[in-house]
């Protein structure tokens, strides 16, 4: 009886919970979605951004009012002037297009003031409703407008005032600030009072950089660069900067420069700057005989004129905008006049024009040097050695091998420049004589590879 009483009990309970648990499955009713979720609301006087962020972002809320002020942002059109100067560098196509537009954005982004209208969630998502002003938008716009003007002002008077000092570093340095200052208006009107004169700020501000930069002038001594072996193919050269400002001439003292010329291994670049009085030494040296045009090329280095603290990307555009003043100094290359001797045989028997010194007069000769008859004559002399020498025989084919050394002195000093050669070059034909004569041509191609390359290399 007491077991039947017990199941009797648990069953009860069992039925009594089952029925609780009903009872809490009751659906909650949902918020009703507000009408601006559904349609864009219009509010005359207002700009309106409206955003949504689903949930299951950590950040949902910060980016649902992301969204809604990126979508405000959008309402506020930025129409770019026609004597801006947005609309000059986009007409002349001066300045790359994800800058201009990255000026654009900037200014889209300079809002404040806006208020929270409302907002509304539900169990996916959660929607921001944001408006802001037209008329605060405009007077905070107008406000910020004025300080940066200002701020610009002030920096462009600076600016005039160190480049009649001379001072081409902090002119344009004050002068890049100055259009920072104002870049998110550089599509808008401008003109501001400078001493008495009516000026669109923002251009006579990248006029300026175009002036202090174009009016750099550079000299260099001696005019023309020659190198010669006298002087061991090595040239020192002054160079002066210098800017006109009125009538005078000011130096331009450290003003970075890049210099740069052909070299032997490659293009010789050097980064340097003028001393206080705008002067500059450098020497030139192992330039490549084979180019025709050897030019030292010195430029203005427009990159490290600037603080690199300024916007770096922003700043680069508006240099690659100028042009920087540049000077090309001829480097004459005066080769050496040279006598050569030569000994060649095949097997003891002399090769005449067979040999290679018709292929070290050609290459030298192409590179410049001068060839003369007389060993008083000359800068260098030259000794070609070259002999061959038999190999063996292996079903009636006849081995033979060459061996050349190219001496290369100065004839004033005695001074052995190069020395140097190939050993058992391997010729193979019908005959030893045969198999001589193909080593001397296959030789042919390593004296104009390597043997005559390094022999020039050694003279400068």
């Amino acid at each position: 009886m007491r077991i039947l009483l017990s199941c009797f009990i648990l069953v009860a309970a069992l039925s009594c919970k089952g029925r609780k648990e009903v009872v809490q499955t009751t659906p909650v009713p949902v918020a009703q979605r507000p009408a601006w979720v559904s349609a864009r609301p219009v509010e005359p006087g207002y700009y309106i951004g409206i955003g949504m962020a689903p949930k299951g972002r950590p950040d949902h809320l910060e980016a649902a009012k992301k969204n809604a002020l990126n979508d405000l942002a959008s309402e506020i059109s930025v129409n770019v002037e026609g004597n801006s100067l947005l609309y000059t560098l986009d007409r002349k196509g001066q300045f790359n297009e994800s800058y201009t537009n990255s000026i654009r954005t900037t200014t889209n982004e300079q809002i404040e003031g806006f208020e929270l209208a409302d907002s509304w969630e539900n169990a996916t998502e959660v929607w921001s409703y944001y408006r802001l002003s037209k008329s605060e938008h405009a007077r905070l716009k107008a406000q910020r407008k004025a300080q940066a003007i200002g701020t610009a002002t002030d920096l462009y008077r600076r600016a005039l005032a160190s480049m009649a000092q001379g001072d081409l570093r902090s002119a344009v340095d004050q002068d890049l600030r100055a259009m920072l200052a104002i870049k998110a208006y550089w599509g808008e009107n401008d003109v501001v009072d400078v001493d008495g004169r009516q000026v669109p700020l923002a251009n006579e501000l990248y006029a300026d950089l175009q002036r202090f930069t174009g009016s750099v002038r550079f000299a260099v001594l001696p005019e023309r660069c020659t190198l010669d072996l006298a002087n061991r193919f090595t040239r020192e050269v002054l160079i002066t900067a210098t800017h006109r400002a009125g009538s005078s001439t000011q130096e331009l003292g450290q003003l970075p420069l890049h210099l740069s010329y052909p070299g032997i291994n490659g293009l010789v670049t050097e980064l340097k700057a003028t001393d206080a009085e705008g002067r500059l030494r450098t020497a030139v040296s192992r330039v490549d005989p084979t180019l025709r045009a050897k030019d030292l090329v010195v430029k203005l280095d427009l990159d490290r004129l600037v603080s690199p603290e300024l916007e770096p990307a922003l700043v680069k555009a508006l240099l690659a905008s100028l042009t920087a003043p540049e000077l090309r100094v001829p480097v004459d290359l005066v080769m050496p006049r040279v006598h050569m001797r030569s000994t060649e045989t095949n097997l003891g028997q002399p090769v005449g024009d067979a040999g290679l010194a018709v292929v070290v007069r050609e290459e030298m000769t192409a590179q410049g040097f001068r060839f003369v008859d007389r060993p008083q004559d000359a800068d260098l002399l030259l000794q070609l050695t070259a002999s061959t020498r038999q190999g063996g025989e292996s079903a009636g084919f006849f081995t033979a091998f060459l061996d050349v050394t190219l001496n290369l002195r100065d004839r004033r000093t005695e001074q052995v420049l190069y020395e140097g050669g190939q050993q058992g070059v391997k010729g193979v034909q019908l005959a030893f004589d045969k198999a001589g004569l193909d080593a001397y041509k296959k030789g042919a191609a390593q004296v104009r590879k390597e043997l005559i390359p390094a022999a020039i290399r050694s003279i400068f």
